[in-house]
């Protein structure tokens, strides 16, 4: 119903913001990894929109990007996954490592997002590679790092495994391919990725 909504940013909270315009303040969801990249309050915002109703509620959730907004309504149309676990999934790990851990069966990544265990993992492994497949590749940004590859998806389990957020290690792993592109020994790559941290 709606697509995007630009506006005056009138309050932020880490899972919330209020976006005033035409004279109405609309209140929207947001993942938390949207919160770090708001402007400041009174600052013009634009926000990508998934409209959901339900019988009880009716609620606006918000996205920074086009392909977070598309990877959300992706996601809440897997059986057994509402809005709130799926905007836990936005706000945890990016659209790229997502789709990876998705196309590499990584059920132990999946299950660290908040509201996820083992079998809604495996059934958003399940279900979502169909869903990837039909997709284009242009809906789901994939970050460089999220070639095929062994040593990239060994060290990101590393570091998750060390208590670190996915989305953390997967920024700290991309910092570190930045300076070092050709890196291959998992040690030096965990190193160097949690000196960024």
């Amino acid at each position: 119903m709606f697509e995007y909504i630009k506006g005056t940013l009138i309050e932020k909270e880490p899972l919330k913001v209020v976006v005033e315009t035409g004279g109405i303040g609309y209140r929207l969801s947001i993942p938390l990894s949207a919160f770090p990249k708001l402007p400041a309050v009174k600052s013009s915002v634009e926000f990508y929109l998934s409209h959901i109703v339900r019988e009880d509620s009716e609620t606006l959730y918000g996205f920074i990007g086009k392909e977070e907004r598309n990877l959300f309504e992706t996601v809440i149309a897997v059986s057994g996954i509402g809005p709130k676990t799926g905007i836990a999934i936005i706000g945890h790990i990016d659209s790229g490592a997502f789709a990876q851990a998705v196309a590499t069966s990584d059920i132990r990544l999946l299950s660290k997002i908040p509201g996820i265990g083992k079998k809604t993992a495996e059934r958003l492994v399940i279900e979502m590679r169909d869903k990837f497949k039909g997709k284009n590749k242009g809906n789901f940004v994939a970050a460089p790092m999220i070639a095929e590859n062994i040593l990239l998806s060994d060290a990101l389990g590393a570091l998750i495994n060390l208590g670190y957020a996915p989305l953390v290690a997967q920024k700290a792993i991309q910092a570190v391919l930045l300076d070092k592109k050709d890196e291959s020994d998992l040690g030096k790559l965990i190193t160097a990725a949690l000196q960024k941290i």
